[in-house]
């Protein structure tokens, strides 16, 4: 037998890491002495692990207000009934670095518990919850109120939806936008001091998306006053529209003012994917060329490696046309934390910054010129997208015609 052929082993060569590691950030924090700025502390005492993603993440949103950029919040999780929008959010808005927001309808109606006079408290989430329903308390983990809130804020609601400008066929901005109108009103005349989410996005003109509108209760309300009223109560939400809008306003941002674009993702869920999707759609769906978010930060503390949408990093979001590649390689950063944990953190620091503040850019009013700018472009690929809706459909008569006449003769026989 002849002697096996070995090939000679691959030579493996470090050099290059080996340069690049030369180059690196050097890991030598200095001590804390409590003078310092914010700033000071998040960019020079965070070297490592998830304070070093927070690090990173701190950095890329300042480039996105330094940068001028378009930034689109998504909200999931019960951040309102936290505190989280008080904190962090509106302070946010009213310094014009946030723009457009998606978030669930269950942080719209439970935000509205506080305007009407109505406590969150914290409560032991070990001390059970047989007890609690008896003594009809709800619990969302360690927070807790009474029943009768629910019941409260869902009159509320229902009271605003029976209005006559909300009896009528829109999208959920325009329907936040409405319901944010009000409540301002209700604000106004309570002397409320810690204003609302919804109020807030109103009068800075932050659109509000809700992706899945029907799964919340102030839904639920809607649901509840359709069944009682009938035809009269003419109130309708547009799904097609309202993700058209989304893409119109992304379109809007890129195309039309030539901005970049950031998302900056608290938590996961429909909100990501909800504000994610408008490029697809634009690139895949509608054929208007785009290139995807040019920023990408995510605060999550999901795992990535089970396949789950809310956690997946910026890479995977590239491959469906979400995130430029830029963003990809400069611009993301996944931290892998607890929102409530971390982001009042960078907020903070973003804030103490006098520098980093906008003129608030009221989206909102840009809706109906941005849908009819996408429109337009959408008329224009009307010949090219005819090709996208055709599909030669199989059928059963078509499957025995494959093997030619004589097969389809007897078959008839």
């Amino acid at each position: 037998m002849a002697k096996e052929q070995r090939k000679p082993a691959t030579k493996v060569s470090g050099r290059g890491h080996r340069a690049a590691f030369e180059h690196a950030r050097d890991v030598r924090p200095q001590a804390i002495t409590g003078r310092e700025r914010p700033r000071d502390i998040i960019e020079g005492r965070f070297p490592a692990y998830v304070g070093r993603q927070e690090r990173i993440a701190y950095e890329i949103m300042r480039r996105c207000v330094e940068e001028d950029a378009r930034i689109f919040l998504t909200l999931s999780g019960a951040m309102t009934p936290a505190g989280l929008h008080a904190s962090c959010i509106i302070p946010l808005i009213e310094r014009g670095l946030i723009d457009a927001i998606t978030t669930t309808g269950a942080n719209l109606y439970h935000d509205a518990h506080r305007v009407i006079g109505h406590r969150i408290r914290e409560i032991d989430p070990n001390a059970g919850d047989l007890q609690y329903r008896l003594a009809r308390i709800i619990r969302i983990y360690d927070l807790g109120f009474h029943e009768e809130v629910l019941l409260d804020t869902d009159r509320l609601f229902s009271a605003i939806l029976r209005r006559p400008e909300l009896q009528r066929r829109m999208t959920t901005t325009e329907l936040h936008y409405e319901l944010g109108r009000h409540i301002a009103k209700i604000e106004d005349a309570l002397g409320v001091a810690e204003p609302s989410l919804l109020a807030t996005a109103y009068r800075y003109g932050v659109p509000i998306f809700v992706g899945a509108v029907q799964d919340g209760s102030i839904f639920l309300n809607v649901v509840k006053l359709r069944a009682m009223l009938g035809e009269a109560f003419k109130l309708e939400i547009d799904v097609c529209a309202d993700v058209f809008e989304m893409g119109a306003i992304q379109h809007h941002c890129f195309a039309i003012e030539k901005r970049k674009m950031a998302v900056w993702i608290l938590g996961g869920g429909v909100p990501k994917n909800y504000t994610l999707q408008g490029e697809p759609l634009l690139d895949q769906i509608l054929g208007v060329p785009t290139h995807g978010f040019d920023y990408d930060v995510q605060f999550c503390v999901d795992p990535v490696d089970n396949g789950a949408l809310s956690s997946c990093p910026a890479g995977e979001g590239h491959t469906w046309g979400k995130v430029s590649a830029e963003s990809v390689a400069y611009g993301s950063m996944y931290v892998h934390t607890d929102v409530t944990a971390v982001f009042p953190w960078i907020t903070y620091a973003l804030l103490s910054d006098p520098a980093l503040r906008r003129k608030p850019g009221r989206l909102y009013d840009h809706r109906k010129p941005a849908i009819a700018a996408l429109q337009v472009k959408v008329d224009k690929n009307r010949r090219k997208l005819q090709a996208t809706i055709e599909y030669p459909l199989p059928s059963r008569d078509k499957k025995l015609r494959v093997g030619g006449k004589k097969k389809a003769k007897k078959a008839a026989k």
